[in-house]
């Protein structure tokens, strides 16, 4: 285990891929358009884009809370669409809260297998 100031010289993308491939199932790699995408299976559960932003699809119900909540916005390819999210991470606390949406993207993708 990392002590919290090793994990401090990790940047963004280095912390949330250290932990999310820690689940069961959960693969990583870099996708068709440069983003380094989390996978359990053949379902993408979100991906990033270097260490400022996070990318991901959800049901529309899923969407309207995390948008309420303000936890996400608008993808920026798909502007007023809801389904594709955005998420800004800036520091520790959207690191921590990327994770938090992974996870409930990864439990969603589990519970349908």
């Amino acid at each position: 285990m990392q002590t919290k100031t090793t994990q401090q010289h990790l940047g963004a993308s280095a912390r949330i891929t250290q932990e999310v491939t820690s689940w069961p199932g959960v693969t990583a790699g870099h996708g068709s358009r440069g983003e380094w995408a989390f996978k359990v299976g053949r379902r993408e559960i979100g991906h990033l884009h270097g260490d400022h932003a996070a990318h991901f699809g959800f049901p529309k119900d899923v969407f309207d809370t995390y948008f309420a909540q303000g936890r996400i916005t608008f993808h920026p390819v798909f502007p007023d669409r809801r389904g594709p999210g955005a998420r800004r991470i800036e520091d520790d606390a959207d690191v921590a809260d990327v994770i938090a949406i992974l996870r409930d993207q990864y439990e969603r993708a589990v519970s349908r297998s």
